[in-house]
């Protein structure tokens, strides 16, 4: 059962890494994390996986006095989304049309629901930004979509402001990736040995890594 949970882990942040390419290539919009991401890589020059990469053990550093804890699944997310997105990057040209822009931006919604549902389902360990909400959210008493919503408009609006970009793409993703994590969710959860297995309560707004 770990070899599969590992190996689901591993194949969905390969996904989710490569999905974030695609967000890029279709040129119409990204997440909050992302147009913050792409604004520190257009500011300093650094691949946006490096910066995926850096930003993702800083806000590591920010669990510390939320007493939170990374597991395996964590300290791999922050190392290998930007890896993939870089691989991805090389290897996705771009377009220069609006079908093709909004076929690859379908596409890395949907890729980007099924990865994060692999990986969360593998349950070794939630993403950095993952564990700075649901941290933040214990530690204030404010519910998790709040602590989300609070965050996300900080990095939206810091990433717009240093030139990531922000569009069509960054209200399908807010709009889309919640109730397409749920659905696939229950389909990619490992069980525990012996238990059957559960129907995830997870809340959608935990989704992104």
């Amino acid at each position: 059962m770990m070899t599969r949970r590992l190996l689901q882990l591993l194949i969905g942040l390969a996904m989710y890494g490569i999905s974030l390419a695609m967000f890029i290539r279709a040129g119409l919009g990204l997440d909050p994390w992302d147009v913050f991401h792409q604004g520190l890589a257009v500011k300093t020059g650094l691949s946006i996986g490096t910066i995926v990469v850096i930003v993702s053990f800083l806000v590591l550093l920010l669990w510390i006095p939320l007493r939170q804890w990374p597991g395996i699944g964590t300290l791999c997310n922050a190392v290998l989304v930007g890896v993939f997105a870089d691989v991805g990057l090389a290897l996705i040209p771009e377009f220069s049309h609006l079908g093709g822009q909004a076929g690859m931006l379908a596409g890395a919604i949907v890729l980007n629901g099924i990865a994060s549902a692999c990986y969360i389902g593998a349950r070794l360990g939630p993403g950095a930004r993952d564990g700075l909400m649901t941290g933040l959210a214990h530690r204030t008493g404010w519910s998790v979509r709040t602590s989300r919503t609070g965050i996300e408009i900080v990095v939206l609006g810091a990433g717009w402001l240093l030139g990531g970009s922000v569009g069509i793409g960054t209200v399908l993703y807010a709009l889309a990736i919640g109730p397409l994590v749920q659905l696939l969710l229950p389909r990619f959860t490992v069980p525990e040995l012996n238990k059957p297995v559960p129907v995830p309560s997870v809340d959608p707004a935990v989704a992104a890594p």
